[in-house]
């Protein structure tokens, strides 16, 4: 056994069911072992690295702020997180933005600004947060209360109240939480990534859209795996044609270093007074810089270049020998294949390519900018291990 994974084991919670790789060095869709073997990365960190390991851009970027100015606090204005709030701003309409560090801390914000919303308009006695059933939002324990699984609330009981999850596709199911228990927002990820890779059918997700238009109810989107250009839109609820209230995002948006962001359009942008919110590292210069680099490289090209690997991938995948469907949109797809999901993983990584899971589905999230013949000889080798 590796002296990295003995001291991962002495020394580290043991939280992770982690694969049997301690990866040492990447550049680009490559990475490598500390003994030097190497892999076609089709997981990029859970959606995070979405120009690869190392890219050039990213890591100018991140180093010019590192060695100007690595932190400050809120307590004073900096440049790099103005530049990124703009840019985010000017990409999807919304009006204002808050920065904290994961996934988690920006649905945490993103409840909290809906739920002062409802409180201002409609009393106090208008908490509860609508999600969906397979629905994954975080690990905290209000994001956890938010997540429809309970699979992941078990051990963790009382969560934290007001809240409730409803089948997708179902909306009198929506229509009787809001009449019974009067909902403060709604909260859906436009493809749903640890519940399995599935996006939401179009016309459920514009009712729900019209439904909270037409009770005052703030819609979320969750983006933050499906964000940052992962489905071949800059957001995955842009597939749809609808305008959230309230968007989180994370994983890919740092490209590699931790940051969240809420999202506040037009009706909540003026939700938050001093005092109501913070976070000591949100904002970080180093993160917004790396932020900024990734989020203008995100533009029509790419995003249709996304569309075509995702297209590419699905084509060569659907109907093949041992795979039973595949989902998704752009390059997050799911593969649900005969075989157990595991052994196919294990298979994979066997002859050098690294892949996910997610329920009983194998999970792809490569880099958006993967080169196409890294990926054909990805896909020829995941084929391969689903037969």
């Amino acid at each position: 056994m590796s002296t990295i994974i003995e001291n991962d084991k002495a020394y580290i919670a043991g939280t992770y069911a982690r694969f049997p790789v301690a990866l040492a060095s990447g550049r680009g869709s490559l990475c490598y072992d500390e003994a030097g073997k190497e892999y076609i990365d089709l997981g990029t960190g859970i959606a995070v690295n979405i120009f690869g390991f190392a890219d050039p851009g990213w890591t100018a970027a991140v180093t010019k702020q590192l060695s100007v100015l690595q932190h400050a606090s809120n307590l004073y204005y900096t440049e790099p997180d103005t530049r990124l709030a703009k840019m985010l701003c000017e990409r999807t309409g919304m009006k204002k933005v808050f920065f904290s560090n994961s996934g988690a801390e920006a649905n945490e914000c993103a409840i909290k600004a809906a739920r002062k919303y409802s409180a201002m308009k409609k009393g106090a006695d208008t908490f509860t947060v609508a999600s969906l059933v397979n629905s994954f939002h975080g690990r905290t324990l209000t994001t956890l209360a938010a997540t429809g699984q309970e699979v992941f609330h078990k051990d963790f009981t009382p969560l934290t109240p007001g809240f409730l999850s409803v089948p997708v596709g179902d909306m009198a199911a929506l229509e009787t939480a809001d009449d019974e228990q009067k909902l403060a927002g709604v909260i859906i990820e436009c493809v749903q990534g640890e519940g399995g890779v599935a996006a939401l059918p179009e016309a459920y997700v514009k009712a729900v859209a019209a439904f909270c238009a037409e009770r005052d109810i703030p819609l979320i989107c969750d983006e933050v795996q499906c964000g940052n250009g992962r489905t071949g839109e800059l957001y995955a609820y842009m597939h749809y044609s609808v305008t959230p209230d309230i968007v989180s995002t994370a994983k890919g948006l740092g490209g590699g270093l931790p940051i969240g962001a809420t999202l506040l359009g037009e009706k909540v942008e003026n939700v938050f007074a001093p005092g109501d919110h913070g976070s000591t590292f949100g904002g970080n210069p180093v993160c917004c810089a790396g932020a900024c680099e990734i989020l203008s490289r995100l533009d029509d090209r790419l995003l249709a270049d996304v569309r075509r690997k995702g297209e590419y991938i699905v084509d060569a995948l659907t109907g093949a020998e041992g795979v039973k469907s595949v989902t998704g949109l752009g390059l997050m797809l799911g593969v649900e294949t005969e075989k157990p999901a595991a052994d196919v993983i294990a298979a994979c990584r066997e002859a050098g390519v690294l892949v996910l899971k997610a329920k009983n589905k194998v999970r792809l999230l490569p880099a958006l900018n993967i080169p196409d013949d890294l990926l054909e000889k990805a896909v020829g080798i995941l084929k391969e291990a689903c037969k």
